[in-house]
């Protein structure tokens, strides 16, 4: 079975191949590819012309019986750029760095490895945060950390990428599709759900907090799906990261469409699965 499982990545891998560069989100760091989507490649490998083909030598005919959905940069994202936040509150607690300055230190501090734990987001992820906050700003007031940690857990910190999501959602388990949240995130994830009014859109939630497994780790998609009660291979993955959500989705035998490329809307997931909205 090992030896499969690294064949199988080790394809994918071949299949996916592209330049690794560093990127930044408001929240994230995430690693992404200048590689063009593998679906729209036409590569001949062993009569192996592209992913769909390449799935079907694996499972056979494509089903996809669940869907995945990836958190922050997918599914919601953040109201205001990070630095902002973490100047405007950090204000009164004497933070006197500049957006631009909090965004590099920002950048420095969350690529270093965290050396606490082998997960950034153990529990409420409060060391990480801690760490993250004083690095990027040079305050230690507890007070400010608590503050702005809270700041993340309600409505007013994020919004929903696309208006249409509940719509979708409830279309697609109207036709049997399971649908779940799969996110490296703390366990603020859930209130901020809730704080969203759209945790009841969800079958389950896989949180790597929880899960102790972070994407790009397959453990968190497999869990993920044995909530649903399928199979990976019959579980699709939609996410903004081609290293975390795709390659992890594919390493753990699930399907894969990066957002803002092979999918830029719920409505055309929908529609690839085969679910009119």
């Amino acid at each position: 079975m090992a030896a499969i499982m690294s064949t199988r990545t080790n394809l994918f891998r071949l299949l996916t191949a592209g330049t690794p560069i560093l990127g930044f989100s408001n929240v994230q760091l995430r690693y992404s590819s200048s590689a063009a989507g593998i679906g729209s490649r036409q590569i001949d490998m062993g009569g192996v012309k592209d992913y769909e083909d390449y799935r079907r030598s694996l499972y056979g005919e494509i089903t996809h019986r669940a869907l995945l959905v990836d958190a922050v940069g997918t599914l919601v994202v953040p109201s205001q750029p990070m630095a902002q936040i973490y100047r405007k509150i950090g204000e009164k607690y004497g933070v006197e760095y500049s957006e631009a300055e909090i965004l590099n230190r920002y950048r420095r501090a969350y690529q270093q490895p965290w050396g606490r734990s082998r997960l950034r987001y153990v529990n409420d992820g409060r060391p990480f945060w801690q760490h993250i906050v004083r690095s990027s700003t040079g305050c230690s007031d507890s007070q400010y950390f608590e503050e702005l940690y809270n700041y993340y857990t309600t409505n007013k910190a994020w919004h929903l990428c696309d208006p249409d999501a509940e719509k979708v959602f409830e279309a697609l388990r109207k036709e049997g599709v399971k649908v779940a949240v799969v996110s490296n995130f703390d366990t603020r994830l859930r209130p901020l759900l809730q704080a969203l009014n759209c945790e009841h859109w969800f079958d389950a939630v896989a949180v790597s907090a929880e899960v102790e497994a972070e994407k790009p780790n397959p453990t968190i998609f497999i869990k993920a799906c044995e909530l649903l009660g399928v199979k990976p291979e019959d579980a699709v993955h939609v996410g903004d990261d081609r290293r975390n959500d795709i390659w992890g989705a594919r390493d753990a035998g699930c399907d894969a469409w990066l957002w803002g490329s092979d999918v830029h809307s719920f409505k055309e997931v929908a529609q690839r699965i085969g679910v009119r909205v």
